[in-house]
This record gives C-alpha cells, sequence and structure tokens, in this order.
C-alpha cells in the first residue's frame, strides 16, 4: 500500500516535471517520501545538548537538539513523552530515539522524538531530584507541618507487602517489645507499575477509616528502580496530606527516598520503625514504678508539711483566744465614742461662749438699748428719713418720734 501510494506521488510529480513547474506542496512531499524510505533516518539515535525546550500547553515538546558544530529541530509528542521520568531542560545531555521526517507547511526537515534518556546521570536519578527539587518549594519538607508521633498508640497502621519479611519483622519487633499491640496491615504491591496507586490509596483509605493512631509506611531494601514507588509524587502527596502520623520505612539505612523526605518521620529500616513507634514494655513499666514511687513520697512530704502547718496554726494565738481581737476592737470604740462626745460637748459650750460675746456687742449697739435709757429717734411721717438735724425739718410739717416703748406722733412748730 505504501509502495503503491508513493508510486502515484513519483506519477503526480513525473506529470508536473512533464510541465517543468512544480508546486512548493509537491516538492516538499517528495523530499518527505525520499527521506522516510531512508532506512537510516527512519530509526537513528542521535546525542547531543536541548537548548530553546518549550513544553507546549498541548502537551508536546518542542526544542532543539546540537553539538558543537551544529543543530536539529525536534518534536516529542505528548503520546511519547507521557512515559519520561524526568522533564528535559536547557542545557541537558540526551540520547534520543527517533526518526527524521519533513514538516510540509514549513519545508524543514525535524526529528521526531520517540524515545530519551539522560547521557550520564541515569533517567530515574534526574526524575528524582527535579520532584525532589518541585516538592521542596512547594513546601512538602517544612517542618511546621510534621506531625507528632504519638508516644503510646493504641493501633498501628502499616502499608507493605503481605508476603514480604518487613512485616514480619515489623510484627517480631512489636511482639517482643509490647505483645498485645494492635496492628492494622494494609497489604499493597511495593514495586512495579501502578504499585504507587496502592500505596497512596492505602495510606488514604488508613485516613479515612480513622482506625489507626499512626501509619508506618514500609518497604525492603532494593535498587532506585525498585524503590521508585516510593519517589513518585502521588505517594508523597498521599503522605504529605495525611491527617494522621506517617512513619516512613524504606529499605536500608543509606537508602533516601522522596517519602522520607514528605514523612513526618523517617526510620532508617521497617524494624527500627517498629521501635521508634513502641516503646519497650518493661522501660515503660519500670518507669511506671519510677513515677508511683516518686509520686508516694511527695505526697508523703506534702502531708508531712501541711501537719506541721496545721499544728502551728492550732497553737497560735488566733485559736487559743479567738474573740481576744473583737474584744480589743470594742474597747477601741467605745473610747473613740467617748472621745467624740468630749469633743461635741466642748465645740458647743464654746460655741455658746462666743453666742453669748456677740449678743452682749449687739445689746450694747442696739437702738432700742439707746432708747430704754430715755433717748428717741425722730423721723419724718410723710417720708420716715431720719432728722439728725433742724435743717431736715421745716415748720408746720408732722413728725413721728419713736421712744422705748412707742411712737409719738408731732407737729414742728418752731426751730431754734
Amino acid at each position: 500500500m505504501r509502495n503503491f501510494k508513493q508510486g502515484e506521488n513519483m506519477y503526480k510529480l513525473q506529470s508536473q516535471m512533464d510541465d517543468k513547474v512544480l508546486t512548493v506542496s509537491t516538492i516538499n512531499r517528495y523530499i518527505k517520501d525520499i527521506i522516510s524510505r531512508d532506512f537510516i533516518l527512519s530509526n537513528l539515535w542521535i546525542r547531543g545538548e536541548i537548548s530553546n525546550f518549550k513544553y507546549h500547553s498541548s502537551g508536546h515538546m518542542y526544542f532543539t537538539l546540537k553539538d558543537e558544530n551544529s543543530l536539529i529541530k525536534c518534536v516529542m509528542f505528548k503520546t511519547n513523552n507521557s512515559c519520561l521520568k524526568f522533564t528535559p531542560q536547557n542545557g541537558m545531555k540526551v540520547i534520543i530515539k527517533g526518526y527524521v521526517s519533513i514538516f510540509e507547511r514549513d519545508g524543514q526537515y525535524q526529528l521526531y522524538a520517540e524515545e530519551m534518556q539522560n547521557d550520564g546521570t541515569g533517567n530515574l536519578h534526574i526524575a528524582f531530584e527535579q520532584l525532589k527539587k518541585k516538592l521542596y518549594n512547594e513546601g512538602l519538607f517544612d517542618e511546621r507541618y510534621k506531625k507528632k508521633i504519638p508516644y503510646l498508640p493504641a493501633t498501628i497502621g502499616v502499608v507493605t507487602s503481605a508476603t514480604g519479611s518487613v512485616i514480619k519483622d515489623i510484627i517480631n519487633v512489636l511482639e517482643r517489645r509490647f505483645y498485645n499491640t494492635r496492628l492494622k496491615i494494609y497489604p499493597v504491591r511495593v514495586q512495579g507499575e501502578g504499585s504507587e496507586k496502592e500505596i497512596s490509596y492505602g495510606i488514604r483509605k488508613l485516613n479515612e477509616l480513622k482506625l489507626v493512631d499512626v501509619i508506618i509506611v514500609a518497604r525492603g531494601g532494593g535498587s532506585l528502580e525498585e524503590l521508585w514507588s516510593f519517589n513518585t509524587e502521588e505517594v508523597a502527596r498521599s503522605i504529605f496530606d495525611s491527617s494522621i502520623p506517617v512513619i516512613s520505612a524504606i529499605g536500608h539505612e543509606t537508602d533516601y527516598t522522596i517519602a522520607d523526605f514528605v514523612a513526618d518521620l523517617r526510620a532508617p529500616t521497617p524494624s527500627a520503625a517498629a521501635e521508634i513507634v513502641i516503646p519497650e514494655r518493661l522501660l515503660i513499666k519500670n518507669r511506671i514504678n519510677e513515677l508511683n514511687v516518686r509520686l508516694v513520697n511527695s505526697l508523703r512530704g506534702n502531708l508531712t508539711i501541711k501537719r506541721e502547718r496545721l499544728y502551728k496554726i492550732l497553737n497560735s494565738k488566733v485559736f487559743r483566744q479567738p474573740y481576744d481581737r473583737i474584744y480589743q476592737e470594742r474597747m477601741k470604740i467605745d473610747l473613740l465614742n467617748r472621745d467624740i462626745k468630749k469633743a461635741v460637748l466642748y465645740k458647743n459650750e464654746r460655741a455658746l461662749e462666743k453666742l453669748k460675746f456677740y449678743i452682749g456687742k449687739l445689746d450694747a449697739l442696739s437702738p432700742l438699748s439707746v432708747l430704754s435709757k430715755g433717748y428717741g429717734v425722730i423721723r419724718t411721717k410723710e417720708k420716715g428719713v431720719l432728722i439728725k438735724s433742724i435743717n431736715d425739718v421745716g415748720i408746720g410739717e408732722e413728725v413721728e418720734i419713736g421712744l422705748k416703748d412707742g411712737t409719738i406722733n408731732c407737729s414742728v412748730t418752731s426751730k431754734y
């Protein structure tokens, strides 16, 4: 079918060449057919450095691949780049598998990338560092978001494989340290495609059921590829979103995963996680006994102090003569009452003496006192004006003479 189509294109091209005039579309299509038949260009690996990288909103990646002397335009469609475990960046050296073809509209040949891997550092390591940087910038590693691990959880949840040695190690440690610990196991696959979804769902399910006080996410040792499920964004965000404290126990002591950075606490091994989450029963029992002894001694010492204070109070004057203070105060009140009465009487006597003194002065100055000696007070009858001189009254004018015991009406007949 392909050969037939190419033959048809060749026939059309030959027809146009007979007319000695070619269209741009025709020549571009012809060149594309020639390149597509080339065995090397249709399946090749190219090494170079990425530049002018653009991640289009459509999901396609457009970039340039270059070396010291040349460059080639590249495109990697969404269907191919969705499988990448890292995000290409400018300056990154990569090896690309793909084919070269012509983009007919622009008449430009370019490399259509189908696979990409890092030239040097492994793809998984790049993806690990990129995700680590991304989540760090978002604050998923911040200490302020870390939840406190309960000291003695009633129920422990474990998200791990149900068949591996990890869960056996955890159970052995818990039984040795605290034999009646309640354990809820959510079995998941811990490696392979789709395992990250199971791990993430297990963490979310334990949060939803609210049956445990702490969650241990555990796996035994392995290579970076085998531990990769715990380096995925999906698992990291499920740990961060957990309202229940999460302890990560992935691999060996030297193994670090993204889950370790996001978890509320990292344990170097699954067995260490079991030791961290549950203290040893004997130690707790000894600690309780020690605290009990301290409590009893403290109560006895406090009781002795209180008893001594009580004896001191009972022997005090207040308890022996409780009304003595009241009697003393009553006597003070009586004395004060007596002093107040004396002061009031003294004040009254002084005031009376002053009153008599002022009355005497008033009597001496009073006109009535003068009148009692035979003197009189003369006023004009009409206006009542006091007459002090013979010039104050005229002949024939009527006057009043006020005496000690009454008033005399007179008429002036003459003046001397």
